[in-house]
């Protein structure tokens, strides 16, 4: 009976996993914090989540944690009678902002539904809810 050698001996399948495993780990760890960041999240909006605002003009500033495509980002209204319409961005806000405003004309529950495509490639969306009163009466 004639035995087979195997093709490769366990000596070199260990030796072959004592240098790639370093070269793996090494590489992992690289790309670790590009997965990590690879959304744009946003860290402060005005108007503020929860935010009460006169009826009158709003400023949006929505800013992120990176950078963004403003081209291909967006933000809506949604008004409390069920309108919506898209923000005009400002074009010279920087990197990691969206900025634009519109006219708050009705009282209630307003949202801002958000739309980033971050320079990396990923799209994350949020909303904003606030709402907008009468203004006060002058003193």
């Amino acid at each position: 009976m004639h035995l087979r050698r195997p093709l490769v001996t366990r000596k070199a399948t260990d030796s072959l996993l004592q240098r790639a495993l370093p070269i793996g780990l090494a590489c992992l760890a690289t790309l670790t914090p590009v997965c990590a960041w690879g959304h744009a999240v946003i860290v402060s909006a005005h108007p503020a989540v929860g935010a009460t605002l006169a009826l009158g003009d709003v400023e949006i500033r929505l800013e992120f944690n990176s950078r963004i495509d403003r081209l291909r980002s967006r933000v809506i209204v949604h008004r409390p009678d069920g309108s919506e319409s898209l923000v005009a961005l400002a074009p010279d806000a920087p990197a990691n902002i969206l900025a634009g405003s519109t006219e708050a004309t009705i009282v209630g529950k307003w949202k801002l539904d958000w739309q980033v495509l971050s320079v990396d490639g990923h799209i994350t969306r949020g909303e904003v809810v606030f709402s907008v009163r009468e203004k006060a009466p002058a003193p």
